[in-house]
């Protein structure tokens, strides 16, 4: 398909390639924790080259499944990629003001919105950082300068707060919720599959023990894991197999956003996970931010999670867990 060996392009840069006879730009990235592309090129050629794509993996005796967008997002809570964390750009003088000015009203970070449990008067709780989400390997650090460098280099003195994990929501807690909107009475907030997010930004609550340790950004059923998946922030205290709570819904009733019916809020147990928490993207996409990030925190791609008797289910896959206590 392209004519020749593919470039050796590094995570999230871009170079060209051949797509038959059409020339375009492949990003290197990953949706489902292997390596991939992720092609740029004029609308014009996007028949012939997904056409080319598909004929070429025919001819190689590939069997490509075309899924939907709903579908295509979910990979990432397996693969450890949180793809909105909320902008920071609300806050701050000098450049950032002139950002906030020039923005339009129709941009996502005028037109975006919250969706959550968590609710603060102060948008800097909603942050988070290179830090914490495991993405610091790619701040040019010997570059002499760059916008931010200082700020970072503070970040970084100072030492991340908080770490990045997956939630494995548990099924039982789960059920009962969706159970809830088949009955008389309030209703909890609909967990909607597979994506249950209903915000371009998501922050549910993590509790332990009644007391927020953490924040929950991004949702996502798997089907391969037969579970409910949440990728977010923890203290740097809480620990790989930790179960903690999950505030499902917000406040009151629920917000005006027209993605938010009415409900009351639901709380779901939750079990602190690796990330990624797919074992192929953990121990064979070596040369990635995932594995990278994961060695950092003490989450070596050899781990393994095993479950104590009390959260193995009977009669499922073993990536699924309730409590039967």
């Amino acid at each position: 398909m392209n004519g020749g060996p593919i470039p050796d392009i590094k995570f999230f840069h871009v170079d060209w390639i051949n797509i038959g006879s059409k020339k375009v730009q492949a990003l290197r990235h990953g949706m489902s924790g292997a390596p991939g592309l992720e092609i740029w090129g004029p609308h014009k050629d996007k028949d012939y080259i997904h056409s080319t794509i598909l004929q070429a993996a025919r001819d190689a005796g590939v069997t490509l499944v075309q899924c939907g967008s709903r579908a295509y997002s979910t990979n990432t809570v397996e693969s450890g990629w949180i793809p909105s964390p909320l902008p920071g750009i609300y806050t701050g003088d000098g450049m950032l003001a002139e950002y906030r000015q020039w923005l339009g009203a129709d941009s996502y970070e005028a037109a975006g919105s919250i969706g959550g449990s968590f609710v603060s008067d102060n948008i800097e709780d909603y942050y988070v950082n290179p830090f914490e989400l495991g993405y610091d390997f790619y701040i040019g650090w010997k570059k002499d300068d760059f916008v931010g460098k200082a700020a970072l280099e503070k970040l970084r003195a100072e030492g991340a707060k908080r770490k990045k994990v997956t939630f494995e929501w548990n099924s039982e807690d789960v059920m009962k919720v969706i159970a809830a909107n088949f009955e008389r009475g309030d209703a909890y907030k609909w967990i909607d599959f597979p994506v249950p997010n209903y915000a371009p930004s998501s922050a549910d609550m993590i509790l332990r023990d009644g007391k927020m340790v953490g924040m929950s950004m991004f949702n996502g059923y798997s089907y391969n894991e037969r579970c409910l998946l949440s990728l977010g922030v923890v203290a740097q205290d809480v620990q790989v197999g930790d179960v903690l709570a999950l505030v499902w819904g917000e406040p009151d009733g629920g917000s005006g956003k027209t993605s938010t019916e009415g409900h009351k809020q639901a709380e779901i147990r939750v079990r602190v996970s690796p990330t990624p928490y797919a074992a192929e993207a953990r121990e064979n996409y070596a040369d990635s931010w995932r594995s990278k990030s994961s060695l950092l925190q003490g989450q070596a791609g050899a781990i393994t999670l095993s479950r104590p008797p009390e959260f193995r289910p009977k009669k499922m896959s073993p990536a699924r867990w309730r409590h039967t206590g």
